[in-house]
């Protein structure tokens, strides 16, 4: 799983241990949060190898997935969650350096991870693969112009694998969070929790849980005919 020492990933992490997973807690600079993810998970009786890979480098991730396969033999899920800095600005003042910035790490980063664990999957003809995307791919909002065509992008990127593998056993989805209350939106949370509540059916803000809930029931054994769709974690703030 990648990016899951904090936030949706953390929360992500230890649910798919606590439903029987043996989890990777991937981390790019945060040591100190992955080892208490995996430590958490332990505790409670999980499995959890923890590893670093930034993973927009190819070599970095292979080494990471030849790991996991020499430690456990294999990789039958894939979450895609790792967290891609962004340039937050209306189009008038972004330059196209720091728009480029984020569509190609957003990108690279999926086209990676999915290049380095997809041939396994094939080899073994089973995998489920869980792409962590954001409603603002669909529903724009001031500012997000740079984050939300990234996440346009990777929701494409998404059906096209679920076309090309359903074949092979593999399935392909999206996770499409709203706001969600984590360390690094907290300031945004503050600053619209009343309105988002007022917006939003079940009458609060998405928390960690709620889509780390989803996630693990789209990686189930039983959900095999169920690939190439979006979903979004946002209480009904949007509905499909």
């Amino acid at each position: 799983m990648t990016g899951s020492s904090r936030g949706i990933g953390a929360a992500t992490a230890k649910r798919l241990a606590a439903a029987g997973a043996k989890v990777v807690v991937n981390f790019r600079s945060s040591s100190d949060e992955a080892e208490s993810v995996a430590e958490s998970i332990r505790e409670n009786g999980g499995e959890a190898l923890i590893q670093q890979a930034d993973v927009t480098d190819p070599q970095a991730v292979d080494r990471m997935v030849a790991t996991v396969e020499d430690e456990w033999g294999s990789v039958d899920i894939l979450v895609n969650n790792a967290n891609m800095p962004f340039e937050q600005a209306p189009f008038a003042e972004m330059s196209w350096e720091s728009f480029r910035s984020k569509l190609d790490a957003e990108l690279k980063s999926a086209f990676i991870v999915s290049k380095a664990v997809l041939p396994g999957m094939t080899e073994q003809g089973y995998g489920r693969a869980v792409y962590v995307s954001s409603s603002l791919g669909k529903q724009p909002q001031p500012g997000f112009i740079a984050h939300g065509t990234a996440k346009s992008g990777l929701n494409s990127f998404v059906k096209y694998l679920a076309q090309e593998y359903g074949e092979e056993g593999i399935t392909a989805n999206v996770v499409a969070p709203g706001l969600v209350e984590t360390e690094g939106t907290k300031e945004r949370v503050e600053h619209t929790r009343e309105y988002v509540v007022e917006s939003t059916p079940l009458n609060r803000i998405t928390q960690p849980e709620d889509v780390a809930g989803t996630i693990t029931a789209l990686v189930n054994a039983n959900t095999e005919f169920v690939t190439g769709t979006y979903t979004p974690v946002n209480g009904g703030s949007t509905m499909e």
